[in-house]
């Protein structure tokens, strides 16, 4: 059995849970896009199984007002907020985000505790 990676929750103990390694590297990508930068967190139909998750970075003015919002604090990086909307909430609601620098499978990954089945590469669910 896999150790239990040490994860993270938005400043308010809520939102995606987010592992060490997933910190560092958001924390390092939110750096590069510059000030005023949020991640968008969601799902959309589609993929294999039915629906696959997003990632995407936005401008602040990109927020819309029903729109979850949590701040996340890793510990020797600045801080960083993951904006989600909450139709994709009901989908996500839970989840673990992990990254791995494996040359095959790597990259960032989604664990869901309320996906019924996933595909073979991760990045679509079916509830």
């Amino acid at each position: 059995m896999a150790p239990e990676l040490a994860t993270h929750t938005g400043k308010d103990g809520k939102g995606i849970r987010i592992t060490e390694p997933a910190m560092k590297q958001l924390a390092a990508l939110m750096q590069q896009q510059g000030n005023d930068k949020l991640l968008r967190v969601g799902v959309r139909s589609g993929g294999c199984s039915g629906m696959s998750y997003t990632m995407d970075f936005i401008d602040s003015a990109a927020i819309l007002s029903d729109d979850e919002l949590y701040v996340y604090e890793p510990s020797g990086a600045p801080s960083f907020r993951v904006v989600s909307d909450p139709k994709s909430l009901l989908y996500i609601y839970g989840m673990q985000l992990d990254f791995s620098s494996a040359l095959i499978g790597g990259g960032f990954n989604f664990t869901n505790p309320n996906a019924s089945q996933t595909c073979g590469c991760g990045s679509s669910f079916a509830v």
